[in-house]
């Protein structure tokens, strides 16, 4: 049997090596349209921070090792451009312009999603760039380097736009953040918002929401961002509104789509079509708090579909449960994390919504170093189950989200939650985590 994967990141990759371990003898080729494959994309902007390092050095395993070592047949610079379900194979077109085409008896699509980038006048300028692959992150740090750049605009407000923002600063740069919607953070309690934002700002960056950009120009030896009633000028803009995913193959092959365009599958990974299937950031997955399809583009979610993809099509039925949505970031000392349902979320989902948000420490209140952390927590009235949390601090917010996001996955009520047995020592967190704090004091309000 002859299985092809399109695409040789996260999911691709482990697609292909678990289903080599699964049997050594199956016929599967990569199809990837670049010359990286297997890297940390989201190291990216931790690696653009620091000027020594390379950003080669985010390459978890070498396209050779794939191909000397687990003996898969890995064809970088084969750009697919068309899947023919009819004949089961597919075309397209190799780095030195040769075609291709072979056939398939599994596929699976694997083809990521990419950066939205406004259809606007001025975006195709020199100097406008986003991160997605390798080949952006290089261009960014050689672009610093060859034009001494001093001031960037990111467009954006998001993951992304907050870890570049940090990784700017970091390297001396300037940076002023813009977007046109008027709220900072729209998913986040106002509170914890106020307290990311409170650290941006803290780190000499300007924020300004609610400025709809109208269109970017040349000036001088850089470029301005031209938004209504405010000009930012700028050597480098780095666009951050938002990904997409790469869908355009599957729906053009008949697949059916889902949310946002992505790629419907079922919790086998399956599409639309019984022999392909799809995975990582160009595919839906279900909520496991709201059963519904959702379509949030993760790490961790791309690596274990590709695992269980490989599973099926090597004879073994797997299904994957779903995602809470679970995510983590930094900026500067300030952590960031949520899982589940926000409020607005759980309202348009059928929820009945009850928050609460306490403010408690991260160690015990007598033990050196003890810093805040705030926690939003939602509950659902009718059913008391626990549908989200949110947390922002210095320390001790990473980790203690993953507690929360185990009790999604569980079903768990509020009532279940706050009575868990959370570990405690002085320097971790008070007897009464915060989490159980908030737990307690949501019980009160359901």
């Amino acid at each position: 049997m002859r299985f092809i994967i399109i695409g040789g990141d996260a999911a691709g990759m482990s697609a292909a090596s678990r289903a080599k371990r699964n049997k050594p003898d199956m016929d599967i080729i990569v199809l990837e349209k670049t010359s990286d494959v297997s890297y940390s994309a989201c190291g990216m902007p931790y690696n653009l921070a620091d000027s020594e390092r390379k950003m080669d050095d985010l390459v978890v395993r070498q396209a050779h090792v794939f191909r000397e070592r687990q003996k898969i047949d890995l064809r970088t610079g084969h750009n697919v451009e068309t899947i023919d379900v009819i004949r089961k194979a597919v075309t397209g077109t190799m780095r030195d312009g040769r075609k291709f085409d072979l056939a398939y008896d599994k596929l699976l699509i694997a083809t990521g999603a990419s950066p939205v980038i406004p259809e606007l006048p001025g975006f195709d300028l020199p100097g406008i760039t986003s991160m997605k692959i390798l080949d952006d992150g290089r261009f960014i740090k050689q672009f610093i380097t060859d034009n001494r750049v001093k001031k960037v605009v990111i467009i954006g407000m998001g993951y992304i736009a907050l870890e570049m923002c940090e990784a700017f600063r970091t390297l001396g740069i300037d940076v002023d953040m813009v977007k046109p919607r008027a709220v900072f953070i729209p998913w986040m309690n106002d509170r914890l918002a106020s307290a990311v934002k409170t650290e941006v700002e803290r780190n000499n960056v300007g924020i300004h929401p609610g400025h709809r950009i109208e269109k970017i120009e040349k000036s001088g030896d850089g470029l301005k961002v031209i938004c209504s009633n405010l000009d930012l000028s700028c050597q480098m803009l780095f666009v951050a509104v938002g990904v997409s995913p790469n869908s355009q193959l599957a729906e053009d092959a008949g697949l059916e789509l889902g949310l946002s365009r992505s790629i419907s599958v079922d919790k086998t990974l399956c599409t639309s079509n019984p022999d392909i299937y799809a995975a990582g950031d160009c595919a839906d997955a279900y909520h496991i708090v709201t059963g519904r399809k959702t379509w949030i583009p993760l790490a961790l979610r791309a690596n274990r579909s590709g695992w269980a993809v490989a599973d099926n099509v090597t004879g073994t039925k797997v299904e994957l449960q779903g995602v809470a949505g679970t995510a983590v970031f930094k900026v500067f000392d300030i952590q960031v994390a949520r899982t589940g349902l926000g409020i607005e979320e759980a309202k348009e989902t059928g929820f009945e919504p009850v928050e609460v948000v306490i403010e408690g420490r991260s160690r015990a209140h007598a033990h050196p170093g003890s810093s805040s952390i705030i926690v939003q927590m939602v509950g659902d009235r009718k059913s008391g189950r626990l549908i989200g949390v949110q947390m922002v601090g210095k320390e001790g917010v990473a980790h203690r989200i993953n507690a929360a996001a185990v009790a999604l996955h569980a079903g768990m009520t509020v009532d279940q939650f706050a009575d868990t047995d959370l570990a405690y020592a002085p320097p971790f967190s008070p007897v009464w985590d915060p989490m159980l704090t908030a737990a307690i004091q949501l019980l009160k309000q359901l």
